[in-house]
């Protein structure tokens, strides 16, 4: 029997991907788990893995070419079958629809396939999302699609409850062109430029975030003079070949220590309830040609500092060429968005749904403050600002978590041990 291969979806913002390169011709034999392409989604370029065994019969989709969540784009056949037509759009094309949940969690055939299966769906179809058996029942059963729904369960895993106050309206993937839009009249000097995926899924995201959240931001004044000088210490210390610590390691730091210590804020709002998180997965925002992509260091709170400087170097390299895999854009809890090194003094980001706070990191200026002893002294401050979720988070607990990011701070000394 014929198995189409279809467009996956690597990420949980992807609607589409471009097939940049395909790995195998027609007539290739391929068995489970190969590489098949390269595809490129809204958030990096990763590889596309066969589900099965065979030879390529045909394939259908161009190199260089976008396609949507689920279109086919080749077959995997039998020695001798005779090779099928492409199916229409809709039609169902292979076996993997008619998969339990069972044979999903079961399959252990690479880390690359895992992730790649986990997401494989038709684009009408809910069966490849991370979900409850329950869930995807009480879903198919009122229309809803478990894509635009933030699960709760390990892992992100979409369980009962998440569904319970969700809506049929809320549920279909909101629109921008439903927004009222300003026409204007272009000239000769003006340039019309498309949205990429990426730009699509931010304006998308941040739209809902922002309508659907209700925020309210804090704002405070941290002395940055005692870690300015231990940083100079320790790089100083490790020499050429050492690691270089940036300001943005030590906020870093502070940011998931003082998360662990006020968790109220590593947070998430799931309808009848709050889900207070055990560990500190932090979202750290990073620049990209084309937008910006958020990638998670897990147990941030468990990391020591030099560990934190590794990772974060490492991730926004791995951004940048687009090579991170969908894990490790997933399971955030609390998100860093740091604007310092652009000359910014301070700002107000918006939420990262589903978490429920945001801290904008301002440069560091020389200011004059004034000194225990009641002297114009010169110093060195850094503002900090806070986004926070209402339903989640008051404004005294903001306030006790901005308390204890500006002690850790202040007293860098902490974070070593």
């Amino acid at each position: 029997m014929p198995d189409f291969v279809q467009m996956p979806q690597l990420s949980d913002t992807m609607t589409e991907g471009t097939l940049i390169r395909w790995l195998v011709k027609v007539g290739d034999t391929v068995d489970v788990g190969d590489p098949l392409a390269e595809v490129e989604t809204d958030k990096a370029t990763m590889e596309m893995v066969a589900f099965d065994e065979g030879q390529i019969g045909a394939i259908y989709a161009e190199e260089g070419s976008k396609s949507p969540v689920g279109e086919t784009l080749a077959v995997i056949i039998e020695e001798g079958e005779e090779v099928p037509e492409k199916p229409s759009a809709g039609a169902s094309t292979s076996s993997e629809s008619g998969s339990d949940d069972s044979k999903d969690n079961e399959t252990t055939i690479t880390e690359s396939s895992n992730q790649n299966e986990s997401a494989l769906s038709n684009l009408n179809s809910n069966e490849r999302i991370k979900a409850s058996p329950l869930a995807k029942k009480i879903a198919k059963s009122k229309g809803f699609d478990l894509g635009m729904i933030s699960g709760s369960g390990p892992g992100g895993r979409i369980v009962k409850k998440d569904l319970e106050n969700f809506s049929s309206e809320t549920s279909k993937p909101s629109s921008l062109t439903t927004t009222t839009q300003t026409k204007h009249s272009l000239s000769e000097e003006d340039k019309k430029i498309p949205l990429s995926g990426m730009r699509a899924i931010i304006a998308q995201r941040l739209l809902e975030s922002k309508t659907q959240i209700p925020h309210f931001y804090l704002n405070i004044e941290i002395n940055a003079q005692p870690l300015m000088d231990l940083r100079k210490q320790a790089n100083s210390a490790a020499g050429e070949e050492g690691n270089k610590f940036t300001v943005n390691d030590f906020i870093l730091k502070a940011v998931a220590n003082a998360a662990a210590s006020v968790p109220e804020v590593n947070s998430t709002f799931s309808g009848d309830s709050i889900i207070q998180f055990g560990s500190v997965n932090l979202s750290v925002a990073i620049a990209v040609d084309d937008g910006l992509v958020t990638p998670v260091i897990a147990k941030a709170n468990q990391r020591s500092l030099l560990e934190i400087s590794l990772a974060v170097k490492d991730l926004a390299q791995r951004a940048r060429a687009k090579k991170l895999s969908p894990d490790e854009f997933s399971g955030g809890t609390i998100t860093v968005s740091n604007l310092g090194a652009y000359g910014v003094d301070n700002f107000d980001a918006i939420i990262n749904p589903p978490q429920a706070a945001i801290l904008s990191i301002g440069s560091i200026k020389n200011t004059p403050v004034v000194s225990d002893e009641g002297n114009i002294v010169p110093g060195l401050i850094m503002k900090v600002g806070m986004s926070c979720d209402h339903r989640v988070i008051d404004g005294a607990v903001g306030a006790q978590y901005l308390s204890e990011l500006k002690k850790r701070i202040e007293n860098p000394a902490s974070m070593l041990i």
